[in-house]
């Protein structure tokens, strides 16, 4: 059963969960596995061949912080962006572990596929979270959006669900984005 399919009974294992039930957390775990699963195997793709961590260990990880959280979640679309914004904490904290003992050493390379490619070459995890961390000073909500279609791996739809306006808003929200990208990288 995808996630994708079943967003209401997401959204209502998320609040049963919440409210303390066990087995709805059983339930939600099995949902949203594959779903978290299929989103870090296509990010650690685009990392370097040599990483040491594995596409199960990222999710593992970001699942666990999600469960650690005290957020509430309203539903299935945040739930995931919180999921992405863990996924690229998790690899940037992973990328300056690494850099702090290997400083210049094999630097940790990242392509941007599908939706969000602000460049055509690869780039460091390093850079791309400085300049999404600039971005994010100077327009939080573009800089949001483009970490919900890259490390959340939302679709325009999905987007323009979550913020309550239309796909073409998203669009060009995500067209200016990616440019302002393509400049500071």
């Amino acid at each position: 059963m995808s996630t994708v399919e079943q967003p209401e009974q997401l959204t209502i294992l998320l609040d049963r969960w919440q409210s303390g039930d066990k087995a709805a957390l059983e339930r939600l775990t099995v949902l949203v596995h594959n779903e978290l699963h299929r989103l870090a195997a296509k990010l650690m793709r685009n990392e370097r061949q040599q990483h040491t961590l594995q596409a199960t260990a990222l999710v593992n990880e970001a699942y666990i912080n999600l469960l650690k959280s005290d957020v509430d979640y309203s539903n299935r679309l945040h739930f995931f962006s919180l999921a992405g914004r863990m996924m690229r904490r998790i690899l940037v904290d992973h990328a300056r572990a690494r850099n702090s003992v290997k400083r210049g050493d094999g630097q940790t390379l990242l392509t941007l596929t599908g939706q969000c490619q602000p460049t055509e070459n690869n780039v460091d995890i390093l850079m791309l979270n400085k300049a999404m961390d600039a971005l994010a000073e100077f327009d939080p909500q573009k800089a949001d959006i483009l970490e919900l279609h890259f490390f959340a791996g939302l679709n325009t739809a999905e987007i323009a669900e979550l913020y309550q306006v239309s796909s073409k808003t998203i669009e060009r929200n995500t067209r200016f984005a990616k440019a302002w990208l393509r400049q500071i990288l």
